[in-house]
């Protein structure tokens, strides 16, 4: 009789209906979940870290034969500089550099020498301040006039040196003095110009790049 009672209860168990809370819960699916990307940022959300490196040109000769210490000149960025595939500088943005130093050419093969640090870029209607120095000096002919002097004594005297010169098209390098605020909703999505645009410098966002030197090379 006890064993009957226990099966009947075992039975009674089973057939119960399911709680309404227990109804509630929805099946799990199976199905793969959709990743949702993130809005996208709002204006002023980013910032270009101090000491990010931009390239620059002179628009015109620069030449020891026509400057004085303390002139200006104008620059243009050679390459756009991209932050989060975003352009941030847009090559082609003007800015300004300045004699700091020149001495002449003289005799005896002596060349000039000039002295040019860069100071600003026009970026979105502002004005960024930019740290670079550049030292150029003329190609000199020292063992020429040494050869000169010799053959000719004095008269070796009356052959110069070259004066000092930065053309249209010598990469200068430079770097941002401070973080820059970014306004994403002004900013033209790299991809649109990856067909016409040099390779260009990538800063990502929340990465620094490393302390720069402030000094560019001329190229050979």
């Amino acid at each position: 009789m006890k064993s009957i009672y226990c099966a009947a209860l075992a039975a009674s168990i089973i057939a119960a209906p399911v709680s309404a809370q227990e109804a509630a819960v929805p099946a799990v699916s199976t199905s793969a979940v959709v990743a949702v990307a993130p809005a996208a940022p709002t204006p002023g959300q980013w910032v270009l870290p101090a000491n990010t490196e931009v390239t620059v040109t002179p628009n015109d000769l620069v030449t020891s034969k026509k400057v004085r210490q303390g002139d200006t000149f104008t620059v243009s960025v050679v390459y756009d500089v991209m932050m989060n595939g975003y352009i941030v500088i847009p090559r082609g943005s003007r800015g300004q550099g300045v004699v700091t130093w020149r001495t002449g050419k003289g005799a005896f093969g002596k060349s000039a020498k000039m002295d040019v640090e860069l100071r600003w870029l026009e970026v979105a209607g502002r004005r960024v301040a930019i740290e670079g120095k550049h030292r150029q000096e003329g190609e000199g002919n020292t063992a020429a006039t040494v050869g000169a002097v010799v053959a000719v004594g004095p008269f070796g005297a009356f052959v110069t040196g070259k004066s000092a010169a930065i053309p249209n098209g010598m990469h200068l390098t430079a770097f941002t003095s401070e973080p820059l605020p970014v306004d994403v909703a002004g900013l033209q999505p790299a991809a649109q110009r990856a067909m016409l645009a040099p390779a260009a410098p990538t800063i990502s966002q929340g990465t620094t790049p490393a302390a720069a030197t402030g000094t560019s090379t001329p190229n050979p």
